[in-house]
């Protein structure tokens, strides 16, 4: 009796622990989790040119309870997804970029949506955000080269102007008849706020008139001011930016506390990404023992990012030939390491950072078949 006791108290404890992790997680709705998704990173920091947000929905409600993270969403990757009952998958790169035409078995990415959607599976990406966010891609990758401060090299813009309108007019008005006259016609003028505030010029009292307008305002504001040569030549039109937005933007530029050897910098990034291997151009007159003190990374491909940036080296995944050229002449060294393998790592971090924003309400695991697809042979 007591070694048939004994017997059951394993399978006892993994019941147990069963129970205790399975209560760990709830679930999230589909358009909650999107809501948070979009907090931690916003997709207004994505690219124009960039396909992100939601790709693919279930008919609603629908309700998650895992999400898998995956670099790339292959047909591999997604029957792993599938097998582990994912609900909504989070792939870097969209799976669906250049517009379907149809929707049949013929091609993969077509038949990665139906496979989604007969199995009531969301595809998420957040691509250029992860990028440009803070805790983003790029911020990993420079995780990597060792204790160093960094900037964005094109920073993002908020995706607001800080107050009404693009543009800001502002003219000079003597007398109080003319004053009201003015500002009752500019006010009956759509998307115009005005403020007007009293200076002195040349001993005389005058009323500034300021008016913060939207574009297409603007012609109505310059059209009406032209009809009177006073206003007209003393009108200032000032084009508002949106502010530049903290630890921002698209790429990195890397400042190390210390300068180290090109040959343990790479040593470094290999490290970091876990690579045997990195392709190599040694800028001219660099050697593997040239000191390294800046480094301009991009993950992914970085041609257009790192272009005109001034480092001892050029870090990305992919960049085209004459681009590599281009950075060598002017003595740059230049390591790529596959478009993905500059990405791919990440998805760890973001695992954890999701976990905590998420406050784990929801299962989230990572691909393990994801994969770059290109190998040194």
């Amino acid at each position: 009796m007591l070694s048939s006791r004994v017997r059951l108290i394993p399978r006892t404890v993994r019941l147990v622990h069963s129970l205790i992790y399975n209560s760990c997680h709830s679930s999230m709705d589909l358009k909650a989790l999107l809501f948070s998704l979009n907090d931690f990173a916003s997709l207004s920091l994505a690219e124009s040119w960039d396909n992100v947000g939601l790709l693919v929905e279930p008919s609603p409600p629908h309700t998650v309870n895992t999400l898998f993270l995956t670099n790339d969403l292959t047909e591999e990757v997604m029957e792993e997804a599938l097998q582990k009952k994912a609900d909504l998958i989070l792939s870097y790169h969209p799976p669906i970029f250049r517009p379907l035409k149809h929707i049949t078995w013929k091609t993969w990415k077509e038949r990665l949506v139906i496979r989604a959607l007969e199995n009531r599976v969301g595809i998420y990406s957040p691509h250029t955000a992860y990028d440009a966010a803070p805790q983003g891609v790029n911020s990993w990758l420079a995780k990597g080269l060792g204790v160093c401060t960094s900037r964005p090299i094109h920073p993002s813009r908020a995706p607001n102007y800080p107050t009404t309108g693009t543009h800001r007019v502002e003219f000079s008005v003597n007398g109080t008849e003319d004053l009201d006259k003015v500002i009752s016609a500019v006010k009956r003028i759509a998307d115009v706020s005005v403020t007007s505030f009293s200076t002195r010029t040349d001993d005389e009292e005058q009323t500034r008139i300021s008016l913060n307008c939207s574009q297409e305002a603007l012609i109505q504001v310059v059209a009406f001011l032209s009809q009177s040569r006073q206003f007209y030549q003393k009108t200032e039109i000032l084009s508002l930016e949106k502010p530049l937005l903290l630890h921002t933007g698209m790429g990195r530029l890397c400042t190390l506390d210390e300068s180290v050897s090109l040959a343990t910098m790479i040593d470094r990034i290999k490290r970091h990404l876990k690579l045997s291997h990195v392709r190599l151009a040694l800028g001219v007159g660099r050697t593997l023992e040239s000191p390294v003190k800046v480094v301009a990374l991009c993950a992914g491909s970085g041609s257009t990012v790192l272009q005109g940036a001034e480092a001892d080296l050029y870090l990305t995944g992919e960049m085209s030939h004459h681009d590599v050229l281009d950075a060598a002449s002017q003595g740059i060294n230049v390591i790529l390491c596959e478009h993905s393998n500059t990405e791919r790592g990440f998805l760890s971090d973001l695992r954890d950072m999701l976990g905590a924003h998420l406050e784990n309400k929801i299962n989230i695991i990572l691909s393990e078949t994801d994969r770059d697809p290109l190998h040194v042979v």
